[in-house]
């Protein structure tokens, strides 16, 4: 779902100031995130998300304002989803769920069938019974989220390492050779509209397992057994870094009629190599008419699996690394933010002494709610601290807060400095962002300085 975007910029000195907004074209749109930069070249920009990290308001408001799909990390794999045989939690996953649809988000289910994470019952079956059970548990889990998943991986990391192109040897395997294509069966009648994926690691370039992938791929196609797309993890380093054939490897599996995703994107390292890394997969992915999404496993550095690699788009402290800005820019956007606004005359306050600030308000928004990014910049004098403020319309509710502390949630609603952002050098400028249900504001707002 592609969000609108409008702008409002609002200056003051202490006082009430006019704003409006101004709803710009999808290619301005497209300018300012990941998501909406991938969403004008018809394609989503995704990130893993684990449920207990949304209260954490850095990890919540970039996920807001930069993604426009969501992986849950561990909430819907099997031990978190059937810890006892045929007792079912969801409470987690639905989480994540409930809020990447509100948020107008699409959601990749993972993993429907997997050798690990199995939980110990299920580790303790074989067979027949072990059969059943995952018979039984893909069709529970998918019936329960019918109609909110765009992509479920249905299988995950099937194939063995190495040169064999053999099977992974697992108790699912051992259950037999058909348990693949049983989960697909599966996985279609319970949830017929989501595309179905088989997601793996190590396939990223033309080699043994990928190939074996490939071949099961037309073996499934020409049978009917089905199967939408393929997923590419491309956890890269320096030891297994990007392979040259990438992009081609992408386009063999998609010219067999499938879609073809990067599901767990992550490149230990920093700077302009790894930065380098991140627009060639990107590019590698544009590049490919049925690649239809990117999904870095992750947000943060600290976020990571592998956080010692620093594999990640954004730092520990939620600030974009160099990587991010080549990947927006892989994808056609700027950092810069769009220009097209509707403004109150620039501040002109003379260097007395007087502290003033401005505040530029940039809105996503979508049918039922929106997210809005705030600048605030100091004035010709340095702040100490600063009060945004703004009227929201009949009907809107302010339901989430990041870097700053909101008074009310209704109609006026004023956000104070956080204790790490009050202080601003003369011209120096800030960021936090509200997240609310109802219409967009566009009525008024203000800037205090202290």
């Amino acid at each position: 779902m592609r969000r609108s975007l409008a702008i409002l910029t609002v200056v003051t000195s202490g006082a009430l100031a006019a704003g409006a907004f101004a709803v710009l074209s999808p290619s301005a749109n497209a300018a300012t995130t990941l998501g909406t930069a991938a969403a004008a070249k018809n394609r989503y920009f995704g990130t893993a998300v684990a449920a207990y990290k949304l209260s954490d308001s850095v990890y919540s408001g970039i996920l807001n304002r930069e993604f426009t799909s969501v992986t849950p990390e561990n909430e819907m794999k099997w031990d978190a989803t059937e810890p006892t045989q045929g007792t079912f939690t969801f409470t987690a996953a639905d989480t994540i769920v409930n809020r990447a649809v509100a948020n107008g988000q699409k959601v990749r289910g993972h993993a429907l069938a997997w050798h690990s994470q199995q939980p110990a019952w299920a580790q303790n079956l074989s067979g027949t019974a072990l059969r059943n059970a995952m018979v039984n548990h893909v069709t529970r889990v998918a019936t329960h989220y019918q109609g909110k998943i765009d992509s479920w991986d249905v299988v995950n990391e099937a194939f063995a390492d190495g040169s064999s192109g053999a099977r992974r040897d697992s108790n699912l395997q051992r259950t037999g050779n058909d348990w693949i294509e049983v989960a697909f069966r599966a996985a279609r009648a319970a949830d017929p509209a989501a595309k179905l994926c088989y997601n793996d690691y190590n396939t990223d370039g033309i080699n043994a397992k990928s190939t074996a992938v490939y071949n099961m791929v037309v073996d499934f196609k020409a049978r009917g057994v089905p199967i939408d797309c393929v997923g590419f993890q491309s956890h890269f380093n320096p030891q297994s870094p990007l392979t040259a054939d990438y992009q081609a490897n992408l386009q063999r599996f998609a010219d067999l009629g499938v879609d073809v995703q990067i599901t767990e994107l992550d490149i230990e390292g920093s700077g302009s190599a790894q930065a380098d890394s991140f627009a060639a997969v990107t590019r590698a992915c544009l590049a490919v008419t049925r690649c239809t999404g990117i999904t870095v496993w992750g947000i943060r550095d600290t976020d990571s699996w592998r956080a010692s690699g620093t594999p990640l788009l954004f730092d520990g402290n939620g600030n974009p690394k160099q990587a991010y800005t080549a990947v927006l820019t892989a994808l056609g956007g700027s950092a810069t933010s769009p220009s097209a606004s509707v403004s109150a005359s620039p501040d002109t306050s003379p260097s007395t002494g007087t502290k003033t600030c401005t505040a530029t308000v940039a809105v996503q928004s979508w049918t039922g709610g929106f997210v809005a990014t705030v600048t605030v910049r100091a004035g010709s004098t340095a702040v100490s601290g600063w009060t945004a403020g703004a009227t929201l319309p009949t009907g809107a509710t302010v339901t989430n807060t990041w870097s700053a502390t909101a008074s009310g949630s209704t109609g006026a609603v004023s956000f104070a400095n956080a204790g790490y952002n009050g202080s601003l050098a003369a011209g120096a400028g800030t960021s936090f962002g509200f997240q609310g249900t109802g219409p967009a504001p566009s009525t008024t707002a203000t800037c205090t300085a202290r």
